[in-house]
């Protein structure tokens, strides 16, 4: 007898994969398929047409590795990322990236027309949402009449179905749809001048958008009629992923950027407009925020090297240095700098001196970031499991437990395509509804004391130096300095 599945597809800067899961949370089949990207100066794009053919060499992989019956599919994206198409749903500019900031000048114009609105919403669009790099589209791209706009996950949708689909409200947040409404702000678009009927219909995650169509099955080996389930944004799957679904739960997925996402029962307002809160299925709020610092700049930094190898030498080196460490100009989370570049504070020997400042860059950086939350008044008492690729490394889950001060988890299969199967089960149920039956297994990894004066005292130095530069506000600063101290 073939196992039951759900598929869960998460679509990642870096490449697709897709993960087949059981009923009782067991992987039967994954594949992946890489995808390229093109940057220059703040422009960040990738073909629209790769991401179907990553999507569909990725779910034959995951299909071919056992005989299985496919119940339903699910996928995210990463937040942000847009293209536009003509009505066929053809593209007819490339997808903007998450984190292309061309659309500066945008961002101030929306943030002028919408601003009673942001302000009850609690955030402020910035450049690298999805609303401005639209405007920008629209104000510079040679578009056809009656061009539509995609979210990266509805485009992919669309091709499944073989139809024109709803973007789900997760996906839609960045683009200024109103979450607590539920409806498009027309009135913001009239005063910025797109025109509204470029927009996608909104769904809420894990409604069904339609099934498998025929072509879609012959690519992607799909069966023709499964159920395709509206997903979320990377950040929201990865949390799904890793079972952090309790109120004051916490996941932080360290890829190619840093990605915190957690779970309250009410919405975070958030002065600088840096955390923005998206809607589980189940009523609650995942608020979170997206670095620009990550695990990126060390590809950026030292291609094809044996990551693991410096892992063990960096262990044995220990050191003081810190890097800032982002690959491209500017910081987004946990506060907005877009001026900002990386810089080292410190002095570093070797590679393996400045490979260990970017580690407990990105470990500091993440400290920032649950302090600043905490600063919002977020609760964060729960479980904070880390996923992505950098926990993959033990070395870095012991330098974050010891910077944080706090346990952390790693769970086993635990990633955003995870979190897109049990999205694509739960449907617009509850989300532990998904996960009911999943025997999940994990490692801990403790604070240990020892290390904690040196931790709070280069944390601080980094704290002074980006207050110092004018990029950290003087009420995170002093928040930042009160929580150590405590």
């Amino acid at each position: 007898m073939s196992d039951e599945v759900w598929l869960g597809i998460d679509v990642g800067t870096q490449s697709v994969r897709c993960v087949a899961v059981t009923a009782d949370g067991r992987v039967a089949g994954s594949g992946a398929h890489p995808l390229t990207s093109y940057r220059s100066g703040d422009r960040h794009e990738q073909k629209p047409e790769s991401w179907w053919e990553a999507l569909a060499t990725a779910s034959r992989a995951a299909l071919a590795q056992a005989d299985v019956t496919v119940r339903g599919v699910a996928l995210d994206a990463t937040s942000g990322t847009i293209v536009l198409t003509d009505r066929a749903g053809r593209p007819v500019t490339p997808g903007l990236m998450y984190d292309d900031a061309r659309a500066a000048g945008e961002a101030v114009t929306v943030q002028e027309a919408g601003e009673d609105l942001w302000r009850s919403l609690g955030y402020r669009p910035q450049a690298s949402w999805a609303l401005p790099k639209l405007l920008w589209l629209y104000r510079h791209a040679d578009l056809p009449e009656h061009a539509v706009l995609q979210h990266q996950a509805d485009y992919l949708t669309s091709l499944l179905t073989g139809h024109p689909t709803a973007a789900d409200s997760s996906h839609a947040l960045k683009t200024g749809y109103d979450l607590e409404n539920e409806k498009w702000p027309v009135d913001v678009f009239d005063a910025i001048g797109v025109p509204a009927s470029m927009l996608p219909d909104v769904v809420r995650p894990g409604t069904e958008l339609g099934v498998v169509g025929a072509a879609a099955a012959d690519a992607t080996g799909i069966p023709a009629g499964t159920p395709v389930k509206a997903g979320m944004t990377d950040g929201c799957a990865a949390l799904l992923g890793s079972g952090a679904l309790g109120v004051g739960s916490w996941n932080a997925v360290l890829g190619t950027t840093l990605v915190l996402k957690g779970v309250t029962d009410t919405r975070l307002r958030d002065p600088l407009g840096v955390v923005y809160s998206h809607r589980a299925p189940d009523g609650n709020w995942l608020p979170g925020g997206a670095s620009s610092a990550g695990a990126g700049v060390l590809s950026a930094e030292f291609p094809g090297a044996n990551l693991d190898a410096m892992n063990s030498k960096a262990a044995e080196r220990g050191g003081t240095a810190i890097t800032y460490p982002i690959v491209s100009q500017g910081e987004r989370f946990p506060f907005v700098a877009p001026e900002l570049r990386r810089f080292t504070i410190g002095e570093v020997a070797d590679d393996i001196d400045y490979y260990a400042s970017l580690l407990r860059g990105v470990a500091y950086v993440e400290r920032l970031c649950f302090d600043y939350l905490d600063l919002l008044g977020a609760p964060t008492h729960g479980t904070l499991s880390v996923t992505g690729g950098g926990a993959r490394s033990s070395y870095w889950n012991q330098l974050r437990a010891d910077v944080l001060q706090r346990s952390i988890v790693v769970p086993e299969h635990a990633d955003a395509a995870m979190g897109m199967a049990i999205l694509a089960r739960a449907g617009t149920g509850p989300l532990a509804d998904g996960a009911h039956g999943f025997s999940r297994r994990a490692t801990k990894f403790e604070p240990r004391s020892d290390q904690t004066t040196m931790h709070d005292d280069s944390y601080l130095t980094l704290i002074d130096e980006l207050h110092k530069r004018g990029w950290l506000p003087d009420s995170v600063a002093r928040h930042a300095r009160r929580r150590r101290n405590r």
